[in-house]
């Protein structure tokens, strides 16, 4: 079954609460409390999942450097996992 988020980037501002916001949002299996937890965590989804992020949500992300690391690290755990994919409105 596909799954599809779009990612709040005000929920990614701060590292405690994009880390309770993520492990809501995907029911990790594990804690993620850091950026290596996180991306071991998104390598195991194991459903197809769509994330999609806005222009607006992008620029926000980049506004704020660890919501930023956060995007690095999907964008690395997409090129991983086959059933993890990024979209971009």
């Amino acid at each position: 079954m596909k799954r599809t988020i779009e990612l709040d980037a005000d929920k990614l501002k701060d590292r405690n609460t994009a880390y309770e916001y993520l492990e809501g949002l995907f029911q990790f299996s594990e804690t993620c409390h850091n950026l290596d937890a996180l991306n071991d965590c998104l390598s195991e989804v194991s459903d197809e999942c769509m994330i999609i992020l806005t222009k607006e949500s992008v620029e926000k992300i980049c506004a704020e450097p660890y919501a930023y690391k956060i995007l690095m690290v999907f964008g690395k755990a997409s090129e991983d996992n086959r059933n993890l994919h990024i979209l971009f409105r």
